[in-house]
């Protein structure tokens, strides 16, 4: 009876199989899955959420028109995105909007055309900031960092360090820091000097080295354009081609590995697969239970690569009032205010009106433990000393933490402190047994972006079939 009962528990335990299991149905997992299924492959895509998508999420403003509240922009070089979502029939649109922007400085707003925020005291410093970032991150290859001239020096130090040993002063540091506020969800003091410079040198393509300029830009740089119906719809376009071999709300808790296949466990049953594609944050992947045991310095390392603290706030207007005077809702703050960078976030035909501002690193240490509504009117003054004070009469206001997301906890992507690529930075992509690896964070060029997701499918694809 006991050996009846134990094969009937095998055959019901087993009765899922598939080629190879996808886990996450982000845009890397769900990318990886459509190469597999071109390939010929049976797949299943196991998904915690009950979406997919990701650290991708759009937000219904009626009407059929929705705003962003996860990654949205793309831009030159991210031609692996740009390219799959011409594929699914999403198209894309300018983010920027004519008008100028406001430089906000210990609360005087000061209007401003071009890129250059007007700060006679800063920007020198800046220019000799951008040279140097650009001169060291153009001798750190994309695809191994830790192989970098001097890479131990550099990841011996903060990158503020590293910035201020460049005789960089506090205003370019601070300037810097606004960018990394939502590129890190931190600050240049939270991550090592040689992640840092990577980082940049990801900003690009197999023939574009990477560029501070193109990394932090707008028309023509990474914030160039959005998609219509939202970033998302790339995402759920990719679940509709997979045709059922999405199951949502099956976060996995086991992967075993024996001589003949891999075990998954989730919430929503076993699966048997010959492999295995995991595309979560590393951290998460690190929260699973392995048998055998990931490799200890793979586990290190994953346990090493946190995300940053970042909290995307939306405001909700009838129209977007501020483009009438002759303002594009960009907007850059220093001098204390919880929103430090905002843009105009509306739909393709400006209707409604939405400005996005990002609560990210120190300032969302210092506001996102305090009650809902104080965080919301420190937000709307924030915008009001952009857009003026119908910025208050905001008709929706929306926050996504993604720091309290249970399935991501945290962003906008993976940062290492100091010490940890040299060390363990080896083993970052490295297949584990029939496991592969896949994300943003494992991609050599746009590192956290959505074109790194991509790329790191389509590579986890490739690298599977090669070894099968």
């Amino acid at each position: 009876m006991t050996s009846t009962h134990s094969t009937q528990t095998a055959e019901r335990r087993w009765s899922r199989e598939a080629d190879v299991v996808v886990i996450g149905a982000g845009l890397a997992g769900l990318t990886a899955a459509r190469e597999l299924v071109a390939a010929g492959k049976s797949v299943a895509v196991l998904e915690a959420r009950d979406r997919v998508g990701g650290r991708l999420l759009n937000h219904d403003l009626g009407d059929g028109q929705v705003t962003e509240i996860g990654g949205q922009f793309v831009g030159p070089t991210q031609n692996r995105i740009l390219a799959l979502a011409e594929e699914v029939g999403v198209a894309t649109y300018q983010a920027a909007v004519p008008g100028e922007r406001v430089y906000v400085r210990d609360g005087k707003a000061r209007r401003f055309a071009g890129h250059t925020p007007p700060d006679l005291l800063a920007l020198p410093d800046m220019g000799i900031a951008l040279a140097r970032i650009g001169q060291a991150a153009g001798k750190v290859p994309p695809v191994a960092p830790w192989r970098a001239p001097n890479a131990r020096d550099l990841d011996g130090m903060t990158y503020e360090t590293w910035l201020r040993k460049a005789e960089v002063t506090g205003d370019a540091v601070d300037l810097i820091n606004i960018f990394l506020n939502s590129a890190y969800g931190g600050e240049a003091r939270d991550a090592s000097a040689l992640f840092s410079l990577w980082y940049v040198s990801t900003f690009g393509d197999e023939t574009h080295p990477g560029t501070m300029e193109r990394g932090t830009g707008t028309s023509g740089g990474a914030q160039d354009s959005r998609f219509v119906g939202g970033s998302q719809l790339v995402a759920t376009r990719l679940a509709e081609e997979l045709d059922g071999r999405v199951q949502l709300s099956a976060p996995v808790r086991r992967i075993s590995q024996d001589a003949d296949g891999v075990t998954v466990i989730s919430d929503a049953g076993d699966w048997r697969a010959d492999r295995v594609i995991v595309a979560v944050p590393p951290l998460l992947a690190s929260r699973i239970v392995w048998d055998p045991l990931l490799p200890p310095q793979q586990d290190q390392l994953f346990q090493r690569l946190p995300f940053g603290t970042l909290m995307k706030c939306v405001a909700v207007y009838d129209t977007p009032f501020w483009r009438a005077e002759g303002l594009s809702g960009m907007g850059l703050l220093r001098g204390g205010s919880p929103i430090r960078e905002m843009f105009d976030n509306s739909p393709p035909d400006g209707g409604p009106g939405v400005l996005m501002g990002f609560l990210g690193g120190k300032e969302w240490r210092k506001w996102a433990h305090r009650p809902a509504g104080e965080r919301r009117g420190a937000v709307l003054r924030s915008f009001a000393q952009v857009v003026g004070e119908q910025a208050y009469d905001a008709v929706d206001y929306v926050e996504q933490d993604w720091t309290a997301e249970q399935w991501t906890q945290g962003g906008p992507t993976s940062v290492a402190a100091p010490g940890v690529l040299t060390e363990y930075g080896e083993w970052l992509g490295r297949t584990f047994g029939r496991v592969h690896w896949a994300g943003s964070e494992f991609s050599p060029y746009w590192n956290g972006f959505m074109d790194g997701a991509v790329r790191s499918g389509e590579h986890a694809a490739t690298e599977l079939l090669h070894q099968s």
